[in-house]
């Protein structure tokens, strides 16, 4: 007679923060699950009596987000409704001894790279065969694709490096792999992620190799779109724009942030660039690549940041046009080069300049936007909703970007798929439009 096996307790994964953290999660969620735990993704109706949450610390209003949902669910296990609370991500990594006297109610703290320790608590093995592998929570036909981990830059206001480490290129050949197995599984579109992708490479192969691995990567079957995010502007290798312009797998689109333009304040945030070298930058990618659509984030209110400085961004913003932008305000974080500055700029000002700087943009956005009424575009369906197929151009990443509202009624279409669309209206940062017979 067999013995009966005791069921493991099923895990609900909560993650707060950037599409880094997301990829995190799926590769807990992954190895949970060859584990024979069940899993779940910010499911609290699942009755998961676990929950793990995979936080950020990446400014404040982030951290505090981070707080409140650990606070939520220790409240939660502390009238019987949860088993066990456990933490992880860079506010765990970074606070680690704080948050344990704060919140007792946390059976477990890990930080960013100890994923071993925190399945062996769950009395799951860390099975190395598995690296890369991951149980997707974005829809089936896309995946964001981490090609490295940590940060080498000095950015006076950014504590990344304090949460993740040191850079660490991920091999080329382990990269294709993984590339072709989320094509098998029926992933078209690659979204790279990194703290920094143009430093791809660096470290083991003595060399920027991101154009190389982009065209290792536009031959595996399958996959139709390339994005990449987070490219540094200091040190920008061309060679990037020279296969994006060759090679119809790798999108027209470069995630850019620039933080800034003001010479000064670029000193004073250590970025390496200046306005002049950015502009020139910002033109050499609209030349090589014509039709590149490039997204951007600033920061509002850096230590010193004077109302001249200010009004540059945003004058040089109407000038060069960017497609897209999203702005931060300033957040003072300890152990980072800039704590050592006064945070002078008051909390609602940095809001105020912040809201100057999307205004300018909405109207650059909105003027964008109609130039392309009457064209026909390539997009890629991500939903169907209340009577609509909502896609994507080539020139949007998901969750950040426009959308398409392709009209339903005119034709059916599928998540997942590549349609041609006739643009047939435009507003802010959406486009509407028609399938194309």
């Amino acid at each position: 007679m067999k013995a009966k096996t005791r069921k493991k307790p099923r895990v609900n994964v909560v993650t707060l923060g950037c599409s880094k953290n997301i990829f995190d999660s799926e590769v807990l969620m992954g190895q949970l699950r060859a584990n024979s735990h069940e899993v779940t993704h910010e499911a609290d109706d699942s009755g998961a009596r676990i929950v793990i949450i995979n936080t950020c610390g990446f400014i404040e209003s982030a951290k505090q987000e981070s707080i409140d949902t650990i606070l939520r669910y220790a409240e939660a296990r502390e009238k019987g409704l949860l088993d066990k609370v456990m933490v992880t991500g860079c506010l765990s990594e970074r606070y680690k001894d704080e948050l344990k006297e704060e919140i007792p109610g946390v059976d477990a703290w890990f930080g960013t790279r100890d994923l071993p320790a925190l399945l062996k608590t769950l009395k799951a093995d860390y099975k190395k065969e598995l690296v890369g592998e991951r149980l997707l929570t974005t829809p089936k036909h896309f995946a964001y694709f981490k090609i490295s981990e940590g940060c080498d830059r000095p950015c006076s206001f950014c504590a990344i490096p304090l949460m993740r480490g040191k850079h660490i290129s991920v091999p080329m050949e382990e990269l294709v792999k993984r590339a072709a197995d989320l094509a098998a599984g029926g992933v078209n579109e690659l979204i790279l992620i990194a703290q920094d992708s143009t430093y791809y490479g660096l470290d083991i192969y003595k060399k920027r190799t991101l154009a190389t691995l982009l065209e290792k990567l536009s031959e595996v079957k399958g996959i139709e779109w390339i994005r990449i995010h987070y490219a540094f502007p200091a040190g920008f290798p061309e060679d990037v724009l020279d296969v994006m312009a060759s090679n119809s797998k790798i999108c027209k689109y470069l995630d850019i942030p620039l933080q800034h333009i003001s010479t000064p304040v670029l000193e004073r945030m250590r970025r390496g660039s200046t306005r002049e070298s950015t502009t020139a930058l910002i033109h050499k990618m609209r030349e090589k690549v014509p039709g590149i659509t490039i997204r951007s984030t600033f920061i509002s209110g850096f230590p010193g940041e004077t109302k001249e400085d200010h009004e540059t961004l945003v004058s040089w913003l109407q000038e060069m046009r960017l497609d897209r932008v999203g702005v931060f305000t300033y957040s003072h974080e300890e152990n980072t080069g800039a704590f050592e500055y006064e945070d002078d700029v008051p909390a609602k000002e940095k809001e105020r300049r912040a809201s100057e700087i999307m205004e300018a943009q909405r109207e650059i956005s909105l003027e964008l936007n109609q130039s392309k009424i009457n064209s026909v575009l390539k997009v890629l369906i991500d939903r169907p909703e209340g009577g609509l197929f909502i896609g994507r151009t080539e020139g949007d990443s998901p969750e950040v970007d426009n959308e398409v509202w392709v009209d339903a009624g005119k034709g059916h279409l599928r998540t997942g798929d590549f349609a041609e669309v006739r643009i047939t209206g435009a507003s802010d940062y959406d486009l509407r439009a028609v399938p194309v017979d």
